[in-house]
C-alpha cells in the first residue's frame, strides 16, 4: 500500500496536466487567438510543488511541455515543433518551471536554528 501511495502525487500531476490541456485547448478552439498559453500551467505547478514537493511538479512540467508540443504548436498532433520561437518558448517555460519548483521547495524547507 505504501508503494502505491508514493505514486499518487505523480499520477495526480499528470492528471492536472491533462485537465489544464483540455482547458487551454477549449480556449484556443474558441478562436480567441491567444498565444503563449503554455504559461497557464505554472500556477497549478506551483500548487503541486507546495502540496507534494518538487519532483511531482517537475513531472507536471515535463507533461505540460509534451502536451503543449503535441496540441498547441505547429504542426498539430506531432511532437515536432517547427517554429524556432515556439522551441524557445518551450525552453523558457522549462527553465522557469524548474526554477519555480526549486524556489517553492526552498520555501517549504524547515528553518534550521543555529
Amino acid at each position: 500500500m505504501r508503494f502505491v501511495s508514493r505514486f499518487i502525487p505523480f499520477v495526480l500531476s499528470l492528471a492536472i496536466a491533462l485537465v489544464i490541456t483540455v482547458a487551454i485547448w477549449w480556449i484556443k478552439a474558441d478562436r480567441l487567438r491567444q498565444d503563449h498559453l503554455i504559461f497557464l500551467y505554472l500556477l497549478p505547478m506551483t500548487c503541486v510543488a507546495f502540496l507534494y514537493g518538487s519532483m511531482p511538479a517537475i513531472v507536471l512540467a515535463f507533461g505540460a511541455m509534451a502536451c503543449a508540443a503535441f496540441f498547441f504548436y505547429e504542426p498539430l498532433y506531432s511532437f515536432l515543433v517547427t517554429d524556432p520561437r515556439d522551441v524557445g518558448e518551450l525552453i523558457c517555460f522549462a527553465g522557469l518551471a524548474l526554477i519555480g519548483t526549486k524556489c517553492v521547495a526552498e520555501l517549504k524547507r524547515p528553518i534550521s536554528k543555529p
